[in-house]
């Protein structure tokens, strides 16, 4: 930090570069105080009191690296998020897909990012409450962030109200444990129903690592990337889909003049891509 407990303009330019590299995701000026204060966080858990120190740190120890990354990622979700996309799922988009599989076939759904869990839980509670044939395949849901301490999150399980604010009362019941301290936690077979796995989207052997999927939803990441950024990540999210496979975003993104390999598709509850 310089003198009056700020950063210098080139130790902003050197973090936020150094913070593209390794996620894609841009911070300019206007995130300057945002940055300011996780930075300052870190610093003081690492006994550092200069920023050039810490920024050489960063250069060397990956593991920093990471924990700079995880204090600044916005984990800003809750339960049934844009939940027309959820009906859309369950009436227009997997009857298509299950159209060319036998009962008993794999059908693989991908959370990206999926932030403390909110989202995948979600599916797998909306496919267990709208989905009639949901038995009848295996369904593999899997729920995937950069941000390690948010996936040790969604692994445990534990809500507050904010987060369960849509759910039906009879949804907290079936399926998470009484109120305990105004939390809730979903119940041991959801938690162990979802595999979560750290990757990062800007990274193509990261995806990879996870194989092949029918669904994929990342919403609400791409207005983090700049446009080379969202370009990588369309490409990679286009090799996670099998052919013929749908992506869905946030309701502000949209594929168009990104990556002309996905073919949008509308469906009377919402707009999607398929991998043609």
């Amino acid at each position: 930090m310089s003198a009056d407990g700020v950063l210098t303009d080139m130790a902003l330019i050197r973090l936020t570069e150094l913070l593209y590299r390794a996620t894609g995701m841009t911070f300019g000026e206007k995130k300057r105080y945002y940055l300011e204060r996780r930075v300052a966080e870190r610093m003081k858990r690492t006994s550092i009191t200069d920023v050039t120190r810490y920024l050489l740190l960063l250069d060397r120890d990956p593991h920093e690296r990471q924990l700079l990354v995880n204090a600044v990622t916005i984990n800003e979700t809750y339960f049934y998020r844009e939940d027309h996309q959820l009906t859309a799922l369950v009436a227009d988009i997997l009857p298509v897909v299950v159209a060319s599989k036998r009962p008993g076939d794999l059908v693989r759904i991908w959370s990206m990012p999926c932030s403390t869990g909110e989202e995948p839980y979600s599916i797998a509670l909306w496919l267990l409450e709208h989905w009639p044939l949901v038995d009848a395949y295996n369904v593999e849901i899997v729920g995937s962030d950069i941000d390690t301490h948010a996936l040790d999150a969604a692994r445990d399980g534990h809500y507050g109200a904010r987060a369960l604010s849509r759910l039906p009362e009879a949804v907290l019941a079936g399926y998470f444990e009484p109120e305990e301290g105004h939390r809730r936690r979903i119940v041991e077979d959801l938690r162990e129903s979802v595999l979560f796995t750290q990757v990062n989207l800007n990274d193509p052997l990261s995806v990879a690592s996870q194989g092949k999927f029918d669904i994929v939803l990342c919403r609400n990441l791409l207005i983090y990337f700049d446009e080379a950024s969202r370009e990588r990540a369309a490409s990679h999210l286009h090799d996670a889909l099998l052919p013929g496979g749908y992506l869905l975003l946030g309701h502000s993104e949209s594929m168009a003049r990104i990556d002309e390999r996905f073919e949008q598709v509308r469906f009377p509850h919402a707009i999607v891509y398929r991998r043609s």
